[in-house]
Order: C-alpha cells, then sequence, then structure tokens
C-alpha cells in the first residue's frame, strides 16, 4: 500500500470504471479526485498538484490527449505521471498517447492488479533520486552534479534542467532517459538497454515507448528536432549522447 498522503485525478466518463478505479486507488491509500470532463479535469490540473492522473483517451469537451498536452506545457503537474486509459488497441493510438505526454499505457478492459501494478511502478519512476545515483561520470572519472554541453545544463542532484540558461519543465521518464543517456556521452544505447534503464521492466512497454519519450523529450530541449545536437539517432542500434 502507498502513503495516504498521495492524491490521485482520476479522468473517466463511464461511471462504473470511474468507481472502480477510485475505490482500488482509495484501498491503495490515495486520496482520489474524480472527473468526467476534460474541460473540469483540466482546471483542477492547474489548480492542485496530483501524485498521478488517471486520464481516460475519449472524454467530453476536452480529449485526453489535449489534456495530456495541455499539462505537460506547464503548471503544478507538468511533470506528475499519467497513465493514459483507452479502448482503442492500435499501435498508432498508443504512440500518439506516449507522445502527447502520457507515462503509460493501458487498453480496456484491463484487470485491476495490472492496473494498481502500473500505477505503483509510476510512483516509483517518479520518485527522488538520490545519492550515488545522482553524480555521473565524465571522463577522467572526475564525479560532478552538473552537466553540461554546448547550451544544456543538467543538474542532477536538483533534478533540473536547463537550455540557453531557460529552465525546461521535464516528466521523471524524461529526465531519467536524459540522465542516462548524457551520463555516457558518444555511447550508443540500444533501445533494449533504454526500455532497461528508464522502464526497468516495471510495465508492459514496448521499444517503440523509446522513441516517442526521445521525440518528446527533443521538443523540449533540441533547438531544431530534425537536426538534434543533443541526442542522436544511430540508425540500426539506438540513440547515443552527443559527445564534444
Amino acid at each position: 500500500m502507498v502513503s495516504d498522503s498521495l492524491r490521485a485525478l482520476i479522468v473517466e466518463d463511464e461511471q462504473h470504471i470511474r468507481d472502480l478505479i477510485t475505490l482500488h486507488l482509495g484501498l491503495e491509500g490515495f486520496t482520489c479526485t474524480p472527473s468526467a470532463d476534460g474541460r473540469d479535469a483540466l482546471a483542477a490540473l492547474t489548480e492542485q498538484r496530483f501524485d498521478i492522473v488517471v486520464l481516460d483517451l475519449m472524454i467530453p469537451s476536452i480529449d485526453g490527449l489535449a489534456v495530456c498536452r495541455a499539462v505537460r506545457r506547464g503548471g503544478p503537474n507538468a511533470d506528475t505521471p499519467i497513465l493514459m486509459l483507452t479502448a482503442r488497441r492500435e499501435e498508432s493510438d498508443k504512440v500518439l498517447g506516449l507522445e502527447s505526454g502520457a507515462d503509460d499505457y493501458l487498453t480496456k478492459p484491463f484487470g485491476v492488479r495490472e492496473f494498481i501494478a502500473r500505477v505503483r511502478a509510476l510512483l516509483r519512476r517518479a520518485g527522488p533520486k538520490a545519492g550515488a545515483d545522482a553524480a555521473v561520470s565524465h571522463a577522467g572519472g572526475v564525479r560532478d552534479e552538473v552537466y553540461r554541453v554546448m547550451d544544456l545544463e543538467i543538474d542532477l542532484a536538483r533534478h533540473r534542467v536547463r537550455v540557453a540558461g531557460a529552465e525546461v519543465d521535464l516528466t521523471a521518464q524524461e529526465f531519467n532517459l536524459l540522465r542516462a543517456l548524457a551520463s555516457r556521452p558518444g555511447i550508443v544505447y540500444t533501445r533494449a538497454a533504454l526500455l532497461n534503464n528508464v522502464w526497468k521492466g516495471d510495465t508492459f512497454v514496448t521499444e517503440r515507448s523509446v522513441d516517442a519519450l526521445v521525440k518528446r523529450l527533443r521538443k523540449k530541449i533540441e533547438p531544431d528536432t530534425f537536426t538534434p545536437r543533443y541526442i542522436l539517432t544511430v540508425w540500426g542500434s539506438g540513440y547515443k549522447f552527443a559527445d564534444e
């Protein structure tokens, strides 16, 4: 069971599903705020901080994708884990949800045990990283808490990223991906390696999730996503961080 201090927003227009999620998250110790409408959900997300958002794709007034994009643009929940729910099973729909800012994707109908497992996994990944895990090794073996390359600055201890002096809001997954790549500049990571490093086997994700996360991260840190400076694609292999 998670801490009873955690807050969840459940955005689902089907009442029986909304009630089921509210019940089981309540048993996990969450204080739940239910919503059946995208506009009302967005208002709640701009007014208060939540620890997790369960967001249905097809909801009235503003759909889940639009809500997700709006949340990721800034505000108190810019880095809050989002679990997207939908009846759509096509891979393209899943990728679209991930590219819009969702951290995980669950298709209906779903089992309660899998749902709770995914919520717990998202909370673990969003948890604070400290101690030895907060420092990277540079060439020459010097350990530092701030990594700088070109106009990009990564403060590992504070989970803070700046581009050309302007702070950039990253989700926990985006930051963990950037940290994994930046910790070993020039080293090529396969998609499978990044899956293991960022998701750590906690959720049922595919290698397409890596591509979606890279695309999201590039939109936030790259001056030009078509000619990236920091996160480089190695065709047929995976991704690497630029080595100066």
